[in-house]
């Protein structure tokens, strides 16, 4: 992938530019998106498509890919009729994929989405499962391996909804020889299932194998305070990647409301995020290519 310097040496050298959303940039590409596994589904039946759309965000600059393993789950592929064996080999695939598209010269960052993703009702905007840490601990480890396994330069654990998923999520990445980063979804100052966020954060705190902290799929509005106290509960740089500024609805499975993250707002809002603490900024749901070239172009 992008050796040379370890994933926490890039950082600590200066910003890293993040992809966008990867569904949105399938749909561009006229992929349908309708089903329950969503973008995962095309591991299987349409892998070109899932390195186009990542080849398109290298082409607008992006240095850290995503790979589409985000709703990829064992659960959702044995209702697809995939047994274990297939369902490794598709999360294999998801590395693999980005790192071709990187062509070696960018780094694979494994999606490891939460729990509520395979739910496919929206329930990672909410959290609050009813699972004990131990529970998300189980449903966590097998995808983890497999992508650990894979020999990505990180693991995304991404848009977690709640600070007991991310200690279970935390238990289940201990070991398995990859870095990771630690990225909440949150509103109104808080996760999405309530908590306060110096206390979500602190789960991180003093964890060395956590190389960045911070927030991902939420309104751009929310970010730079959140960054801020990721730095103060954790002293580890800042990951931010909000989304466009539109609201999922999951029962029409579609997003809803203004944009108020486009390439015209990216060098403002990155500008700010750097000084809030963040060393990987990029984009989530609805940001496209645009919004990323703009901010490589902000960065210089």
């Amino acid at each position: 992938m992008a050796p040379a310097r370890t994933f926490a040496q890039a950082l600590a050298d200066g910003v890293l530019v993040l992809d966008g959303g990867l569904s949105n940039q399938l749909e561009t590409q006229g992929c349908d998106l309708t089903d329950a596994l969503w973008s995962a589904r095309l591991l299987a039946d349409a892998p070109a498509q899932i390195g186009a759309a990542h080849a398109a965000y290298v082409r607008a600059g992006a240095e850290v890919l995503i790979t589409s393993s985000y709703q990829a789950t064992y659960e959702g592929f044995a209702r697809w009729g995939l047994d274990g064996a297939a369902t490794t080999a598709l999360l294999r695939r998801s590395v693999t994929l980005a790192a071709e598209a990187g062509r070696g010269s960018g780094w694979v960052a494994a999606s490891v989405g939460p729990y509520g993703a395979m739910l496919a009702d929206g329930s990672e905007y909410r959290g609050r499962y009813g699972l004990s840490v131990r529970e998300l601990e189980r449903f966590h480890r097998p995808r983890v391996e497999a992508l650990a396994a894979a020999g990505p330069d990180v693991l995304a654990l991404e848009t977690v909804p709640d600070a007991d998923e991310a200690e279970a999520l935390l238990r289940a990445v201990a070991g398995c020889g990859v870095p990771v980063w630690l990225s909440y979804t949150v509103a109104g100052g808080r996760t999405r299932a309530g908590q306060g966020l110096a206390d979500a954060f602190a789960v991180a705190a003093g964890n060395d194998q956590v190389v960045a902290v911070g927030v991902n799929c939420c309104e751009p509005a929310e970010a730079a305070g959140a960054l801020t106290v990721a730095a103060e509960a954790t002293g580890k740089p800042g990951v931010v990647y909000p989304n466009s500024g539109e609201r999922w609805d999951a029962t029409a499975r579609a997003w809803r409301g203004g944009t108020a993250f486009g390439p015209a707002d990216a060098p403002g809002l990155a500008a700010a995020w750097e000084t809030a603490g963040a060393r990987l900024i990029g984009g989530c749901c609805r940001v496209g290519p645009g919004t990323i070239a703009a901010l490589g172009g902000w960065r210089g």
